[in-house]
């Protein structure tokens, strides 16, 4: 084991700082994790340009951090499933695993759940991370670290289409090029949609969608949303009866109730302005269903098996590759772009 943990923390807006912390030390149920990969979510680029999201707010320092994989350097007295050695997948929040949401297998909406990188619970962008062992999930050999880091956000995904229905047969959009709306269109394909559609305002991040497998893309850079609604039954020859809106823009969240079939469903997973004009009476004359996502639950061991199984190749989501100690140019690179970024990827080993 390294004698350091270093440890990249936001103090303020703006103010990321590498600091070496103590190692935590295992509780009977955790394990102690060697951190290996971590992405850079946007949440966590938001929480750098912003100090906060919505509600949460940074207000005292804490480490960034939540993609992530590791390798288990130390048990808990408890732990029986885990061993050094073992290299696994990290998901982020672990529940009070008591309250009624718990009990109903509907977690992500624990109102105590203690969740990395969100205020005030620190992330594991950082040399040793202590996590609960039974949200740690044992890597296949075959699948890579980075893989399992990348688990996190294919599980939004994942999540994504089983709210909203995505089966056999389906015909989706997906509103947004980024991260979540690239493992969205993985997801929709892996589980049997027919054909999926992607927009964005970025002709470059389509073209990337279309080499990941998209059977259509449009162009939403101008337009009326009803013109491009238009437009996307055009390309797709029908409504798609399934939209999984990813950018949270209000004028993409119309474009996703209009473009969606009547007595389809729109699945919102961005996250934008707290509040937004839509053509509400649209959608209810037409029984457009209008859904909500928060994270995820029980998606991880799904993520895993299309991952290994081969079903969905998730490699060609990492742009740009960092060391732990160039965090600070890692995080520009994420909030910048820079050199088309997509999803940028931290080694802390």
């Amino acid at each position: 084991m390294a004698t350091d943990n270093l440890s990249a923390v936001l103090y303020d807006k703006n103010d990321l700082r590498m600091e070496n912390r103590p190692i935590p030390e295992p509780g009977p149920d955790e394990v102690l994790l060697r951190m290996a990969k971590v992405g850079i979510c946007g949440s966590d680029v938001s929480y750098l340009v912003r100090g906060a999201i919505g509600d949460f707010v940074v207000k005292a320092p804490m480490v960034l951090g939540h993609e992530a994989s590791g390798v288990v350097a130390k048990c808990g007295s408890n732990v029986k499933t885990l061993k050094p050695g073992d290299r696994v997948a990290i998901e982020p929040g672990v529940p009070c695993r008591v309250c009624d949401f718990c009990k109903s297998g509907k977690y992500n909406l624990c109102p105590d759940v203690v969740f990395c990188a969100t205020p005030p619970d620190d992330g594991n962008l950082c040399r040793y991370f202590a996590h609960a062992a039974d949200f740690c999930f044992k890597l296949p050999d075959h699948v890579t670290l980075e893989e399992g880091a990348i688990l996190e956000p294919l599980s939004v995904g994942v999540h994504a289409c089983r709210r909203a229905g995505v089966t056999l047969g389906s015909s989706v959009l997906v509103c947004g090029a980024g991260p979540i709306g690239l493992v969205s269109l993985l997801s929709a394909k892996a589980m049997g949609a027919s054909k999926v559609c992607i927009t964005d305002i970025d002709e470059n991040r389509l073209q990337v969608a279309k080499s990941m497998g998209a059977d259509h893309t449009v162009l939403v850079k101008s337009g009326a949303v009803e013109t491009l609604a238009q437009k996307i039954k055009e390309e797709m020859g029908e409504m798609p009866n399934i939209t999984v809106e990813c950018s949270g823009a209000e004028s993409s969240i119309r474009l996703g109730i209009l473009a969606t079939k009547s007595g389809g469903v729109i699945v919102l997973v961005g996250l934008g302005p707290a509040e937004v004009k839509v053509p509400i009476v649209n959608a209810a004359t037409r029984e457009v269903d209008i859904r909500g996502i928060f994270r995820y639950a029980n998606c991880y061991p799904l993520a895993l098996d299309m991952i290994a199984t081969g079903k969905i190749n998730v490699k060609p989501l990492i742009t740009h590759r960092y060391k732990l100690e160039e965090s600070a140019k890692a995080f520009e690179t994420a909030r910048t772009g820079a050199g088309g970024a997509i999803k940028v990827m931290i080694s802390c080993d």
